[in-house]
C-alpha cells in the first residue's frame, strides 16, 4: 500500500513502488532489524523531464523517511520535512545559475553529523545538474564515504554526463520519473484543487505534462494571458521588422514576469539583512556597522541578480515550450495523426497553418524553437537566441 504522503506524485507507479520498499527497509534499519540490502541505500538520483515531479518525489521521500509511520502526511515530522523546517532535512535549492563549492562544502559538513531529532540525516539537492565541477567533487567525496544514517537525494533531468557526473551517478540508485499523462494531471486538479472538468482537461493538455504549470494555468488568469500572447507569435511574423518586434515582446514579458516573481522576496531579504546589520541605529557603533555592511549588501545584490536571471530564463523557457507545442500541433494536422493536440484552443489556427506550410517547413520551425532553448541553456544571450529563432520562424 502506498503511503498517503506520496499522493502528490502523479502517474509514477514504478517510482512509488521503489520508494515505498525503500521506506519499509529504512524503518527496519532504524529499528535495528537485519538489512537485506535490496530496499534502502545512502544515495538516490531522481531523474525525469521538467514537471515530472523530481523535487516533489525527493521531498516526499525525505518526509517518509523521517515519519514513524512511513509517510502518514499528518505528523509533525511529515509537515516539517515538506515545509523545509525539519532539523534533519537540509535543502539546497539553487537560486542562481549554479551551485557553488562553498554551499556544497557546508552541506558535506552537515552530512557528517548524526540525526538530532529525526530518524535520518537527509540532504536534498534540487537541480543537481547546476553543480559546478568543484562542488560536484566536494559532493562526490561525501557520497563515496557516507556516514551512517545519512541519505543524499539528488535531482537532475537525466543521467547524461552533461547533467550529472558519471562518478556520482554510479554511486546512486536512480529513480526515473516519466511525464505524467494528461488524464492523471486533470484528475489531480479536480480532486485537489476543485477545478471544473473542462478547465482541468484543458490545463492538463496545455501544460505538456508539467503538473505545476497545469495548476498555474487553471488558477492564474495572468499565466493564461502570457500563454495566449506566446501562441499569437506565429501569426505576428509578417516580416523582418515584425520578427524583431516579436522577439522584444517575448524577452520583455519574461523580464517582467521574473521581476514580479522575485520583487517581494528581494525586498524581504534586504530588509532582514539591514535590520540584522543595525539599520536605523544611532551612535558610533551603528556608524561603524553601517560602514562594514557594504560588502554584505553587495553580496546580497549579486545573489539576487543571479536569481533574477535564472527566473527570467525559466519564464522564457516556459514560453518556448508553449511555442514548440503549437508547431507540433501543426505537424499533427499535416499528417492527420490520431493524437490529441497540445493546445486545443488554437486548433483552428494550427489547421490553417498546416494548409499553408509544408511539413518540412513546420519541422524547421519546431527545430528552431528547440535550438533556441538549447542555446539559452548554453548561456547564449537570450535576446540574441530569440531574435535568431524569430527570423527562422518567419523564413520557415
Amino acid at each position: 500500500m502506498t503511503a498517503p504522503i506520496f499522493a502528490e506524485l502523479v502517474g509514477q507507479d514504478a517510482a512509488l513502488d521503489m520508494l515505498s520498499r525503500a521506506v519499509e527497509a529504512a524503518d527496519a534499519i532504524v529499528r535495528g532489524e537485519p538489512r537485506d540490502g535490496s530496499g534502502m541505500t545512502h544515495a538516490w538520483l531522481f531523474t525525469g523531464p521538467p514537471g515530472s515531479g523530481r523535487s516533489v518525489a525527493a521531498r516526499t521521500f525525505a518526509a517518509a523517511l523521517q515519519c514513524p509511520d512511513g509517510g502518514c502526511g499528518e505528523c509533525q515530522a511529515c509537515h516539517t520535512a515538506l515545509a523545509g523546517t525539519h532539523a534533519d532535512v537540509r535543502f539546497v535549492v539553487p537560486e542562481g545559475l549554479s551551485i557553488a563549492v562553498g554551499e556544497m562544502r557546508a552541506l558535506v559538513l552537515r552530512a557528517a553529523s548524526s540525526p538530532t531529532q529525526g530518524r535520518w540525516q537527509v540532504l536534498l539537492v534540487e537541480d543537481a545538474d547546476r553543480l559546478t565541477e568543484a562542488a560536484g567533487n566536494a559532493l562526490l567525496k561525501a557520497v563515496e564515504e557516507p556516514p551512517a544514517r545519512t541519505v543524499f537525494l539528488l535531482c537532475t533531468p537525466s543521467t547524461h554526463p552533461d547533467d550529472i557526473s558519471v562518478t556520482i551517478r554510479s554511486r546512486c540508485r536512480v529513480v526515473p520519473l516519466r511525464q505524467p499523462p494528461a488524464e492523471a494531471i486533470a484528475t489531480v486538479l479536480r480532486r485537489r484543487d476543485g477545478t471544473d472538468e473542462q478547465t482541468a482537461a484543458w490545463a492538463a493538455a496545455a501544460s505538456q505534462g508539467h503538473v505545476g504549470r497545469a495548476r498555474r494555468l487553471a488558477r492564474d488568469p495572468q499565466a493564461r494571458s502570457r500563454r495566449d500572447a506566446v501562441l499569437a507569435v506565429p501569426r505576428r511574423l509578417t516580416g523582418i521588422g515584425a520578427a524583431f518586434d516579436a522577439a522584444s515582446a517575448l524577452i520583455e514579458a519574461a523580464e517582467a514576469e521574473a521581476a514580479a516573481s522575485v520583487a517581494e522576496t528581494d525586498a524581504k531579504e534586504r530588509s532582514a539583512l539591514e535590520t540584522a546589520l543595525g539599520a536605523g541605529g544611532t551612535g558610533k557603533g551603528a556608524t561603524g556597522a553601517a560602514r562594514g555592511s557594504a560588502g554584505q549588501l553587495k553580496d546580497l545584490e549579486r545573489r539576487q541578480r543571479s536569481r533574477a536571471t535564472r527566473t527570467q530564463r525559466d519564464s522564457l523557457d516556459r514560453a518556448l515550450v508553449d511555442l514548440a507545442g503549437f508547431y507540433r500541433d501543426v505537424l499533427v494536422h499535416s499528417f492527420t495523426a490520431q493524437v490529441e493536440p497540445v493546445h486545443g484552443d488554437t486548433a483552428e489556427l494550427a489547421a490553417a497553418a498546416a494548409e499553408k506550410w509544408t511539413p518540412e517547413s513546420t519541422l524547421r520551425r519546431l527545430e528552431a524553437v528547440l535550438e533556441c532553448r538549447t542555446a539559452i541553456e548554453a548561456n547564449v544571450k537570450p535576446r540574441i537566441a530569440v531574435e535568431a529563432m524569430m527570423l527562422a520562424l518567419w523564413r520557415g
